[in-house]
């Protein structure tokens, strides 16, 4: 995604790092499979979901797919092979007419597979914004808590399941079920990332006194992306024939990578202007070569280009339920109070919300101080840059350790690997070269780096693999959103506290420079608090040198590592590898 959509998690699936649950469609299936609204239902659990955990998501390698049971698509013969059904409650799928690469798929299936790619990308663009690069710009004006506030603007991928069955329910016939959604959404996000191309430059001016404004604005662009998810994770389901149905979830991979990869890391270095007079002039210039202005008019225009092309050149097919309106979105949230109320999902739910509180402080902080310490934000990017083929490659061997009777050993190794690479990057911080960051410290950086990314990832795989084997195909969709939710929220919640906390424990003290101060300076001077943003302001302002006396970075995380460590040997491993070794049926809702 965001948004692989840091949840774990909308890079591979913005992973399904991220700003994205992958397939947010909610109906309680009938068992028979033979209405088609349920069979979407049926087939999206098959599909999985995706998490969204910050800038990385990695994709479970495609699974074949198979017809039997479902709503004939287009082109397509109904006689397939299906799935079965086997004693343990495990279901095999026939492998009958799938794709075995992406170049083999029908011309129907990869004009429609490119189709989804693009929606994807479009959503990927604002979450790169809101999650990646605002953030960043913001740190130079305002305190870690500011920053934290700010990060509010990414909640609605991690609350999304709260709407998600009205999307599915309420809809027009005569547009299409997805449609009815996709359109109107684009519209309203182009006329907002124009609006904002027009007055941003100045908002981030002043981005301490409207920090509430620039917060509600991304709020509600995210807002619409995580919609617009919902409506296109569904449309996937029948825009893709069933045998290459797993190709949805590689569409969603590019798609938001993509999209987080260009506001994030592309933005982030020809924004520099550093980056631009380093690689591309020979007279320097005080701005980079693309401001956010001209950036976000640009998918402003897209955007509206994108929807128009749409609306006019691509035509839904009919939808074949009839369960539409008020009675089907009761049914759906009937479906998830189930859900919830199984003994076993809630000590899940309980694992999923406190497991990620070790890695926040190194997860939303470390690349902050690395550049409040010195490190250039080109070269940043270019260590998200290299970064990003790593996550690829570490996704599909994960998916390959996340098998077997034992599918969470993956993660429990590499909870303990990420608390390891928390305290790794904090040295890294703590011993930044005071000559500035040179060849050497910048590779440092990026092992540090692409470590960390590697044990996030493992345990995102390993995570969405357990959540696909013990998700009630009856229910399958609303399933995986219910636990990928509560998975993203558990990445979410403690962010503000961590970077509050980072604020509380700084002791920062204005001092005058005793080379430049007048002897009047001198006596008439009283030091105060810098440790905040407002204070580092005041204290250039009267000609004086803040001296960090404590950084509530480094306590930060190590309390956060603290914290991660007590509660997984003392409470999360143990129930960890109980819940993994539960029978099936104990975690199946009750017909």
């Amino acid at each position: 995604m965001t948004p692989q959509v840091d949840e774990t998690n909308n890079l591979a699936h913005l992973r399904a790092r991220q700003p994205f649950n992958r397939a947010s469609k909610a109906a309680d299936m009938a068992r028979d499979g033979s209405n088609s609204y349920y069979a979407e239902e049926h087939e999206l659990g098959d599909l999985g979901a995706s998490n969204f955990d910050g800038p990385h998501h990695v994709s479970l390698p495609p699974r074949r797919r198979s017809n039997s049971g479902l709503p004939k698509y287009d082109g397509e013969d109904s006689g397939k092979q299906g799935l079965n059904h086997s004693k343990n409650g495990k279901r095999s799928r026939g492998h009958n007419d799938a794709a075995s690469s992406l170049w083999q798929l029908p011309p129907a299936d990869f004009r429609n597979f490119s189709l989804l790619c693009i929606l994807y990308l479009l959503q990927g663009v604002p979450v790169g914004l809101a999650m990646g690069s605002v953030p960043f710009l913001l740190k130079s004006k305002l305190s870690y808590g500011q920053v934290g506030l700010f990060s509010l603007a990414s909640y609605p991928y991690s609350m999304k399941l709260l709407w998600s069955p009205i999307v599915d329910a309420i809809y027009s016939p005569i547009m299409g079920r997805r449609k009815s959604w996709i359109i109107p959404i684009q519209t309203v996000s182009s006329i907002m990332l124009l609006w904002l191309g027009s007055h941003v430059e100045t908002i981030l001016e002043n981005a301490e006194s409207r920090l509430g404004f620039i917060t509600v604005l991304f709020f509600a662009l995210v807002f619409l992306c995580a919609t617009q998810d919902i409506a296109v994770d569904g449309w996937a389901l029948t825009l893709l024939s069933h045998a290459n149905l797993s190709y949805a979830s590689t569409a969603q991979t590019i798609g938001l990578n993509t999209g987080y990869f260009l506001s994030f890391t592309v933005f982030l270095a020809f924004n520099s202007a550093e980056f631009a007079n380093k690689y591309f002039r020979t007279v320097p210039q005080d701005s980079g070569l693309l401001s956010m202005s001209a950036y976000l008019k640009f998918w402003g225009w897209a955007y509206l280009f994108m929807t128009i092309a749409l609306f006019m050149g691509k035509t839904e097919e009919k939808t074949r339920d009839t369960r539409m309106g008020k009675n089907g979105i009761f049914d759906v949230y009937a479906a998830m109070w189930k859900i919830v109320k199984l003994p076993n999902v809630q000590l899940f739910i309980l694992i999923h919300l406190v497991a990620k509180f070790g890695f926040q402080a190194n997860d939303a902080v470390t690349n902050l101080k690395l550049l409040e310490k010195g490190l250039s934000k080109e070269d940043l990017a270019l260590t998200v840059l290299i970064d990003f083929p790593f996550e690829i490659i570490f996704g599909y061997y994960a998916a390959k350790w996340s098998v077997g009777n034992r599918p969470l050993r993956p993660w429990l190794y590499a909870f303990v690997g990420r608390l390891g690479s928390a305290l790794l990057a904090q040295l890294l911080v703590y011993y930044f070269p005071k000559n500035g960051a040179g060849s050497f410290y910048l590779l440092l950086v990026i092992l540090v780096h692409v470590l960390g990314s590697f044990m996030s990832t493992v345990q995102f795989v390993s995570i969405n693999a357990f959540h696909t084997q013990i998700a009630d195909p009856a229910i399958g969709g609303t399933y995986m959103t219910t636990l990928n939710t509560v998975s993203n929220l558990g990445g979410q919640w403690p962010r503000v506290l961590v970077l509050f906390a980072v604020d509380y424990f700084t002791k920062a003290t204005c001092e005058l420079d005793a080379a430049t101060a007048t002897p009047d300076q001198v006596e008439t001077f009283i030091p105060f608090s810098c440790a905040k943003q407002a204070g580092k302001q005041r204290c250039t302002n009267v000609g004086g040198v803040c001296e960090m006396k404590v950084d509530g970075y480094y306590i930060t995380n190590i309390l956060c590592v603290l914290i991660g460590g007590a509660l997984f040997f003392s409470f999360i491993r143990r129930k960890v590898e109980y819940i993994q070794m539960l029978d099936l049926s104990k975690w199946r809702v009750e017909k």
